[in-house]
């Protein structure tokens, strides 16, 4: 079918460093703009974060440090994306928190006001969610085929939980791939310890301020200035960073007994 365009309507999408809007920056970046007559043009190119590129983060989008390392900055490609954009409404999948606020935030760095007002906006992902929903009660119809009554009451959903998980692993025991071609990490099976690991889960620190490395060796920041950096090291050079994390209500019980078991550590060698 054909869109029912009035001006040209570009959807965007960013790959980044991170999923931090005020801190991380664009690796990638592709607009597809489609024109009221269904003409398309598809502007992309890689660029250079001129921050480093976490690994973990690479992992998933294949893009590291030396493929960036020779690539123009946003500062050098910030004009052409403009005038590529100014005469368009804005598309995307979750766009509406993310892309669009990233890509605002790096025209700003670069002092370019990027203007928002007077563009319609299409969140792609907003229109899935409301269409087809993805709570409990839509799990209980999809995959046991009855409307959850009493939804919201503690031990109706939990019940519910427990008669959609037995349903799952009906429907999904020993296949290898999903629904949309790509392989499960982890075939279901009827087994608490399999299922288990299709569920990632930070014991360190439940709140992610704080993980550990790819060798579950070394703890580190995951937030912050210090993002990516060992603790130890961090409470050696910065000791000041500790009574910050410490004295500051929004850190977590959990976050702080890390912290000072780090801290006993450190003064205890």
């Amino acid at each position: 079918m054909k869109l029912h365009l009035l001006k040209p309507l570009a959807f965007i999408d960013l790959e980044t460093t991170g999923v931090e809007v005020t801190k991380d920056r664009i690796v990638q970046i592709a607009v597809l703009k489609v024109f009221p007559d269904g003409r398309e043009e598809l502007k992309s190119q890689i660029i250079n974060p001129t921050i480093p590129i976490p690994p973990t983060v690479s992992v998933v989008h294949g893009i590291y440090d030396d493929d960036v390392k020779d690539a123009p900055t946003f500062a050098e490609v910030a004009l052409d994306y403009l005038n590529f954009l100014d005469d368009s409404d804005l598309g995307g999948f979750n766009s509406n928190k993310f892309d669009i606020p990233l890509l605002v935030e790096e025209f700003l760095r670069v002092g370019i006001c990027f203007k928002l007002p007077g563009r319609n906006l299409v969140d792609v992902q907003t229109i899935f969610h409301t269409m087809e929903r993805r709570n409990l009660r839509a799990a209980y119809k999809f995959y046991c085929g009855q409307d959850l009554v009493g939804a919201h009451d503690a031990a109706v959903d939990i019940r519910a939980t427990y008669e959609v998980l037995k349903a799952q692993i009906q429907r999904y025991e020993n296949v290898e791939y999903s629904n949309d071609g790509s392989p499960v990490p982890v075939p279901i099976k009827n087994d608490i310890n399999i299922l288990s690991q299709l569920t990632t889960f930070n014991f360190l620190d439940p709140t992610g301020k704080l993980i550990y490395d790819e060798q579950k060796k070394a703890i580190l920041f995951n937030f912050g200035k210090y993002k990516g950096k060992p603790l130890l090291e961090v409470f050696s050079k910065d000791p000041s960073y500790y009574d910050w994390m410490m004295n500051k209500g929004d850190f977590s019980l959990s976050t702080r007994k890390v912290l000072k078991r780090a801290w006993k550590a450190i003064h205890d060698s």
